[in-house]
């Protein structure tokens, strides 16, 4: 006892990994406080997310119930379409009902903790804006948030469509069952619904660069059309369904928040009193002589 009382900030150091380091008045870390950084915000963002799954685990019921409503319309429109179609989902093995259980609990686990870890992801960047822009925190939350639920909810909506396109080049007639395996059909599924909800978070993301300083609204209208062919591109490769309906269904709300995004942006530089003549005029190089 009188040791901890002659020194004070013992107890202090050593919980001192418990809190991120201090940046300087204007945000600046060394290499090793921007380490500690990370650290620290992965550690809090993976404890939401591992105490999230575990209150999942008290509704894992309701939560099977949830995952399995996809395949269970997709398997209903399939018979609608084709009577003779035999689908059958199945647990391989014996280790396969936990493996589920776990995947079933961390997905949910991502998804109800998403504000806790999107605010470690602008808490980590934060200290690299100026520090009048950091007050913009509540609206990356607030826009991040619903716009990342809104992705994976469209996700979620849209995988019974790609099921059921992918089961329907099933040969007709020939006695075959579709047999699917539950850990493999959910992992999947999380892909398709972690992937749209991410994605939806492209305009919060060009948004914040902008008001870093990194990309510019007239720099985006340029890009426009490439964005369009790209994020087809994108939408094919990252939508592990790989059916034309899952595709679009990312494509197109991928290019529309582009537009969005890229019109906020250019809004918040006709504010600041930055344009493209502006710009060249101390960047000339960059200009469109490239």
């Amino acid at each position: 006892m009188p040791a901890a009382s002659a020194d004070p900030g013992a107890k202090r150091r050593r919980f001192a990994w418990l809190r991120p380091p201090d940046g300087g008045p204007d945000g600046t870390m060394s290499l090793t406080d921007h380490l500690r950084e990370l650290r620290y915000r992965v550690t809090i963002a993976a404890l939401a997310v591992v105490l999230a799954a575990a209150f999942c685990g008290f509704f894992y019921r309701e939560l099977i119930a949830v995952i399995m409503a996809p395949y269970y319309a997709a398997v209903e429109d399939l018979k609608a379409a084709r009577p003779d179609a035999q689908t059958l989902i199945v647990n391989d093995g014996v280790v396969s009902p936990f493996t589920l259980a776990i995947i079933a609990t961390i997905a949910g686990g991502i998804v109800l903790s998403s504000p806790v870890w999107l605010y470690q992801i602008w808490a980590f960047v934060a200290p690299g804006l100026v520090a009048k822009e950091k007050k913009y925190a509540l609206a990356f939350i607030g826009a991040a948030v619903p716009l990342f639920l809104a992705g994976s909810a469209l996700g979620y909506f849209v995988w019974p469509k790609g099921i059921t396109v992918l089961l329907s080049f099933t040969p007709q007639d020939m006695d075959i069952v579709n047999l699917l395996e539950m850990s493999s059909f959910l992992g999947m599924e999380l892909k398709v619904i972690l992937v749209f909800g991410l994605s939806f978070l492209l305009p919060v993301l060009l948004v914040g660069l902008n008001m870093a300083g990194v990309v510019r609204g007239y720099q985006l209208k340029r890009a426009r059309k490439f964005v369009a062919f790209g994020s087809v591109v994108f939408a094919a490769v990252a939508t592990p369904s790989t059916d034309p309906f899952s595709m679009l269904a990312l494509a197109v709300p991928l290019t529309g928040m582009f537009i969005i995004a890229e019109f906020i942006c250019r809004a918040m530089d006709k504010r600041r009193g930055i344009t493209e003549e502006s710009a060249a005029e101390f960047a000339p190089d960059l200009d469109d002589g490239e």
